[in-house]
């Protein structure tokens, strides 16, 4: 099948040669397309130099705009299964094979799960620990559904599921994004399968975590459960990203 896989970044240079080799390591023929907002450590054009897809955009605008824009990307260019990870190593990708095996076999989106037997985490404090387990069990709770790690970000999609979720018109960032298109599968009974992952702390660079992105999923998961639908029909366009595209 036809797979991309998606990296959001914004100045990850530290890390992005040895996962795009991972990448490719682990999925021989996957597209790597590389969503950079504007980064100022050179991430955009070492992406280039390292034959990836690229996909300039001109401001920091959040990893929700940079997945829709990715995911609109893919599926024009005839992508069948698309997949999102971080770029900063936090996701290991000789598990790729496995969320790519897990839709192959039917499943219509795949969640590489920290939470789920066989999964866990690596390098996290107490806090972290405690945060985390908080913010998945409160969505979980919120939203009334059996799924252990919502809030994750290692994902592999099948082309029919974005589409039929409207990923491209999500309105949340950070967490809550993760969630809101879990959701929106779950929601329209579509199967959703929890594959264990180890998630490791990163390396190298800064995180990207802060208050605003956790207030957000207080606020917006909530509203997933009892706010109104207001998904976009499917075939409408997706919000103008302004980027500029280049093809490795």
């Amino acid at each position: 099948m036809a797979v991309w896989v998606i990296l959001p970044t914004y100045n990850e240079a530290q890390n992005l040669e040895a996962v795009v080799q991972g990448v490719r390591e682990a999925l021989p023929h996957a597209r790597v397309l590389v969503v950079d907002d504007a980064s100022t450590d050179g991430t955009g054009a070492l992406a280039e130099s390292l034959g990836a897809d690229v996909l300039h955009r001109p401001c920091k605008a959040g990893l929700g705009r940079a997945y829709a824009a990715g995911f609109a990307t893919a599926l024009a260019a005839g992508a069948e299964l698309v997949i999102e990870m971080d770029a900063d190593l936090s996701h290991d990708p000789a598990d790729l094979p496995r969320l790519v095996a897990a839709a192959e076999a039917g499943a219509d989106l795949v969640l590489g799960s920290r939470y789920v037997a066989g999964g866990g985490v690596e390098d996290w404090d107490v806090k972290r620990r405690v945060l985390s387990r908080w913010g998945c069990g409160y969505a979980r709770r919120v939203l009334g559904v059996q799924v252990r790690d919502l809030t994750g970000g290692f994902k592999c999609f099948r082309a029919a599921t974005l589409q039929e979720i409207d990923a491209t018109g999500a309105g949340a960032q950070g967490y809550a994004f993760q969630v809101e298109l879990t959701w929106r599968a779950l929601s329209l009974g579509l199967v959703v399968v929890e594959v264990p992952i180890r998630f490791r702390e990163r390396r190298l660079g800064d995180s990207k975590m802060s208050a605003r992105i956790a207030l957000e999923a207080a606020w917006r998961v909530p509203a997933l459960r009892f706010g109104p639908r207001r998904w976009r029909p499917l075939g409408d366009p997706p919000p103008a990203a302004d980027a500029v595209m280049h093809e490795g």
